[in-house]
């Protein structure tokens, strides 16, 4: 990954609606926070929590009530809530001892109606007053931990704050950094994978970052530069739980190992949140000025993943940021005006991006959103659609091979039967043809592609390579006969390969015209294969090779065809073969006299023609030889006097 990836292309969409939060049942903006002297807030179970410099906490639910308590006598500096357990850590002072961690269970009350104290850990030690700058817990089924961070630069992490047994009541604490510079954030992360060595926390400080293995003590040094507090964060599974740190030139990310990616967002930065898949970061706007002459900040949502900013606004004076109830929530203004960021819908979402014509950027979307396959298949059509109407045919092909499956082929096919884009058809038709989806006319249609672009490889690819395309055998074969005599070997593959022998004859009789090729691919078939081929095709053979033809007859009719082991010895009726021998009487007549001799039962048809041959031979023809008339009359004279012969 580039070592910073510059935000100048990043688009913005406004996929947040801006809400004022308003009291119920009015008009008027909700003003309870306006009376709290906000120091310090949280939250992550259900509800707001906020401390204030009197010392009160404020619980926010989701109805806007609110309820209060007071934790110390002077301001709460720190808050954290617990998201398994109804329990809020705070830490502030009650008098000179110096700061308190205490530990409120929500969810039990003392008699006054308070928050049930559960537990008090002071920080000072040895009656050293160290002021704490940041906190962090973690917490699963097992552990919870609180992490501590100091102004002098060391943190403290106190484990198992909430266990609690009739032999226990303590807590244990250990230092886990000792640095010289201001402790500016820290993070747990608690990786789910098997085998994974349990809790990390990572460390910023005004100088460097840092994670620890915390069952292993172990630390690494990501790197050595550090940001503010409030400007960092851990991200969620949207982006691999990295831990985030902003300063005024770019955003870093890291794992627990090494630095990773960090983003060119510039800019001063006072906070940075996560929300959901979003990274959120608050900025100095020095551009403006509220009225007031107050600051104003710039707050904008980022989508890290998908690199485009999801909103952006400016807010006067940004106090706060929250997460809370499926939105994200911005305390603004000195009077703390509540506000609430609602992400948009799915479907919303895309109509802004259908309308920009980023359809990209809508397909990104509604993969990560798990949007319905009919859902996609539509935004592919339209993106199609979209580039289609641009000219780029190329483009517009790619997405309507994606729409196989769901949307009618004709509904592409019909766009790119003008010759100019039989490229683009080409590709669709092979697609569908990949996916077991083509008809016999999408088979035509492809062959007849390829035959018109010339592309002898593309054919014999689709033919011979076994690449895994599904097609209908005959209408290829015909096809490619149809094609010319450049296609025929094709033809000939497909009929030998699918044993489609029928059409294989015709092709090698009727259109190459090689007749041994045509017999020798007869003598490897299985007996009834070749007594149907040879009854066929055995006139145009005879004429051509008679020899041959004659030899392979011989074998077919006495029972010497047998061309594998496991097939039956068949013979077939030379009586159903006298008829492809009209111009090859001489062949004939040798047919006859070896299958008289080699079978004696043979049927009266075949004694009677041989009988015809000899007497029209001795009538008609002019015997040359010498004493070839004598012998033709002693057969002839021999044959009607067989005690076996069969005359009708």
């Amino acid at each position: 990954i580039d070592s910073i990836m510059a935000l100048v292309k990043w688009r913005n969409y406004g996929f947040f609606d801006k809400e004022l939060v308003k009291n119920p049942g009015e008009d008027s903006a909700f003003d309870v926070l306006k009376d709290i002297n906000m120091t310090v807030c949280a939250s992550g179970r259900g509800q707001m929590v906020f401390g204030d410099s009197d010392g009160f906490v404020h619980l926010l639910q989701r109805d806007l009530s609110v309820t209060s308590f007071r934790a110390y006598q002077c301001r709460v500096s720190h808050l954290a809530q617990f998201k398994l357990q109804n329990v809020v850590v705070t830490i502030g002072e009650d008098d000179e001892r110096g700061p308190v961690v205490k530990i409120w269970n929500v969810e039990k009350s003392t008699k006054v109606g308070d928050p049930l104290l559960n537990r008090q850990i002071p920080l000072s030690t040895d009656g050293k007053h160290v002021q704490p700058s940041v906190v962090a817990i973690h917490e699963n089924d097992v552990h919870s931990h609180l992490a501590v961070g100091f102004c002098d630069g060391h943190v403290v992490l106190f484990k198992d704050i909430l266990k609690e047994t009739r032999f226990f009541r303590g807590t244990q604490s250990q230092q886990i950094h000792q640095d010289k510079d201001l402790v500016t954030g820290l993070a747990f992360h608690s990786p789910k994978a098997s085998g994974s060595p349990g809790a990390i926390l990572y460390v910023t400080t005004s100088s460097g970052v840092f994670s620890y293995y915390i069952s292993r003590g172990r630390r690494n040094v990501l790197d050595e530069i550090g940001c503010d507090i409030d400007c960092c964060v851990l991200s969620d599974e949207s982006a691999d739980c990295q831990f985030v740190m902003g300063r005024s030139e770019a955003v870093h990310f890291y794992d627990v190992e090494d630095k990773g990616p960090c983003f060119g967002l510039e800019g001063g930065k006072s906070v940075l949140h996560w929300f959901k898949s979003f990274l959120v970061i608050v900025y100095l706007d020095t551009r403006q000025r509220a009225p007031s002459g107050k600051t104003v900040h710039q707050l904008t949502v980022y989508d890290i993943r998908n690199k485009y900013v999801a909103y952006s606004a400016p807010f006067p004076d940004v106090q706060a940021v929250l997460s809370e109830w499926g939105a994200l929530y911005v305390v603004s203004g000195q009077d703390r005006k509540l506000f609430r960021l609602e992400e948009k819908s799915v479907n919303n979402k895309l109509e802004i991006l259908f309308k920009k014509n980023q359809y990209e950027m809508a397909i990104s979307l509604a993969r990560n959103q798990r949007y319905d396959k009919d859902g996609l298949v539509d935004i592919f059509r339209q993106y199609g659609d979209h580039l289609y109407a641009k000219g780029d045919h190329d483009g517009a092909i790619k997405q309507y091979v994606k729409t196989i499956k769901s949307l009618e082929p004709s509904y592409v096919i019909r766009r790119f039967l003008d010759a100019q884009r039989i490229h683009n058809l080409t590709t669709y038709l092979e697609a569908l043809h990949e996916q077991s989806l083509a008809t016999t006319d999408h088979t035509t249609l492809l062959l007849n592609c390829y035959t018109k672009l010339k592309n002898v490889d593309k054919m014999e690819g689709f033919i011979k390579s076994g690449k895994g395309f599904s097609f209908d055998v005959e209408t290829a074969i015909k096809v490619c006969r149809q094609a010319g005599e450049q296609y025929y070997d094709y033809a000939l593959f497909l009929a030998e390969k699918n044993q489609q022998h029928d059409w294989y004859m015709r092709i090698e009789i009727e259109d190459v015209g090689n007749y041994e090729r045509a017999l020798n691919y007869i003598a490897r078939l299985e007996f009834t294969e070749a007594e149907n081929n040879l009854k066929k095709y055995g006139k145009a053979l005879v004429n051509e090779l008679p020899v041959a033809t004659t030899n392979l007859l011989k074998q077919l009719c006495t029972g010497a065809w047998k061309r594998f082991p496991t097939e039956r010895v068949l013979k077939a009726k030379p009586e159903e073969f006298v008829h492809i021998y009209v111009q090859q009487k001489s062949q004939l007549l040798e047919f006859l006299e070896h299958m008289v001799k080699a079978e004696p039962d043979s049927s009266s048809l075949v004694y009677n023609t041989l009988l015809e041959l000899y007497l029209h031979r001795e009538k008609t023809e002019k015997l040359e030889v010498a004493g070839e008339r004598e012998r033709r009359a002693e057969r002839a004279l021999e044959l009607l006097k067989s005690p076996n012969v069969r005359f009708n």
